[in-house]
Formats: structure tokens, C-alpha cells, sequence
């Protein structure tokens, strides 16, 4: 199991610390599809009890990242088909209003972040980092919107599809394409656009939707 051995056995919050570790190595693809999470080895490497283990599985059950299955226990949750297309569906439908509220809340301070993520993101020749970048330059712009319940169901989102849309940006060699739509929205957000920033949002993902379950089959 790809996991780092931590000692948490003197942390009030072990539960959060497995979680964490967990959902990042779930999201980041260390702990794969159908893997099993024993809870035994887990707490052996936190040096923790099975109690904040058998916690943050339940909560990755919660976000979907994991599944019981009988006589295999909570193992990595896969992503079907319709699962996917549920999920962009429902990123079309929220994220470009949250946009279309942030923009006009949005500082220079805030724009210039988001450039920053997103020159990152462009430069970047290592797709462990995509997901965590092309997340970086949304989330700058979206916590201008001041919707955390919206952001807090769209991170939930991200998580079940992450790993997922990171593998399909190298199949789809999709980094180009996902730059010049990252410079769209970036410079809509900079004209004060918010109109045409929620329009270039849900032509982001609708087009990452149909790109994602074109490769699908390949992902796993």
C-alpha cells in the first residue's frame, strides 16, 4: 500500500490526519480502483488504533472515494460511465454560477493569484500536478463568490473525478486545449465579464465530459 508511515498516535484529530492521507492518495491515484483498505495495516502505519481508521473510512464512503464490498471490505471506489457524466452535469450546472458571482467581488489580488495557478498549471510537464493546479486556478476564482456551501460540494465533486481527468489529459494530450480555455476564463474574470466567464465555465467542463468518457474505458 503506497501510503507514508505517520505517527499520530498522540493527535487529538488522527481521524482527519487517515483521512487526509487517504482521500490524497486515493485522488492523486497511489490507492487504486478496487484496492483494499485494510484497517489493520493502516493503523500500524499511523502507529494508531483501528478507531480513527475505521472513522475516516466512513467518511471516505461519505465522498464517495470509497465502497464496502462483502468479504472484501472498503476498498478505492471505481467511476462508471453514468457516474462521470452525473457528475459533469452537475459541475456544468453549478460552477458557472459560482463564477458568475465571484466576478464581480474579484480583487487584483485575486486575479493575479489565479494567473499565477494558471501559468503554473501551463508549464507544468508532470501530471501528478495537474489535478492539483487545474483545482488551484478554479478555487482561486470561485472563493470570490463567497458560496462555500457550493464550493464545498463542488471540492466533493473534484475528488470523485480527479484522478480520472488527470489520466485523460495525457491520453487526450489535452493540455493544450485546457490552457487556452484556462486563458478564456482568466481574461472574461479580468474585463469583469461575468457573463462570458460563466459561459467559457460550462464549455470547460461540458467539453473535459466529453473528452473524460471518450477515454474512459482506457482509465482503468
Amino acid at each position: 500500500m503506497k501510503l507514508k508511515s505517520v505517527d499520530i498516535s498522540k493527535t487529538a484529530s488522527a481521524s482527519s490526519i487517515v483521512f487526509e492521507a487517504l482521500r490524497k492518495a486515493i485522488i492523486e491515484g497511489d490507492l487504486t480502483e478496487g484496492e483494499p483498505l485494510r484497517q489493520d495495516e493502516i493503523a500500524r502505519l499511523f502507529n494508531t488504533s483501528r478507531i480513527p481508521v475505521r472513522e475516516a473510512i466512513s467518511r471516505l464512503e461519505e465522498h464517495g472515494l470509497v465502497k464496502t464490498q462483502r468479504y472484501k471490505g472498503a476498498v478505492v471506489s471505481g467511476l462508471s460511465a453514468s457516474e462521470a457524466e452525473e457528475i459533469f452535469d452537475f459541475r456544468a450546472l453549478v460552477e458557472p454560477e459560482v463564477i458568475r458571482r465571484a466576478v464581480p467581488q474579484m480583487s487584483q489580488e485575486t486575479l493575479a493569484q489565479a494567473r499565477e495557478s494558471w501559468a503554473a498549471f501551463s508549464k507544468s510537464d508532470d501530471p501528478m500536478t495537474w489535478g492539483e493546479l487545474n483545482r488551484d486556478f478554479h478555487s482561486v476564482l470561485y472563493q470570490a463568490s463567497g458560496l462555500q456551501y457550493h464550493l464545498d460540494i463542488i471540492d466533493n465533486a473534484m475528488d470523485r473525478i480527479d484522478r480520472y481527468l488527470r489520466a485523460q489529459l495525457v491520453l487526450s494530450n489535452g493540455m493544450e486545449r485546457a490552457n487556452e480555455e484556462h486563458m478564456g476564463i482568466w481574461q472574461a474574470c479580468m474585463d469583469g465579464n461575468a457573463e462570458q466567464a460563466a459561459e467559457l465555465t460550462r464549455q470547460h467542463i461540458t467539453g473535459a465530459r466529453e473528452s473524460l468518457l471518450q477515454n474512459l474505458s482506457n482509465l482503468r
